[in-house]
């Protein structure tokens, strides 16, 4: 159901991948910019930031792979 909305918005399996890959340089840039962004404060925040915003990447692909499967078969 979710899945066919999306398709029926336009998004297709290819913007979700998309999404995925930025998320995780957007993870890797997150961190890098907290840790500059505090260099006297605890690395453990930047961790934080970089791992909330890495978590996205597994759903973007999750997404993707059904995006891909019901593009198969529609």
């Amino acid at each position: 159901m979710v899945v066919k909305k999306l398709h029926e918005a336009g998004v297709r399996s290819e913007h979700a991948y998309a999404a995925a890959f930025g998320s995780i340089g957007l993870a890797v840039l997150s961190w890098a910019v907290s840790v500059k962004a505090e260099p006297g404060a605890d690395v453990a925040r930047a961790d934080r930031w970089g791992i909330f915003v890495g978590e996205w990447a597994p759903t973007f692909f999750g997404l993707g792979l059904a995006l891909a499967m019901y593009e198969k078969h529609a």
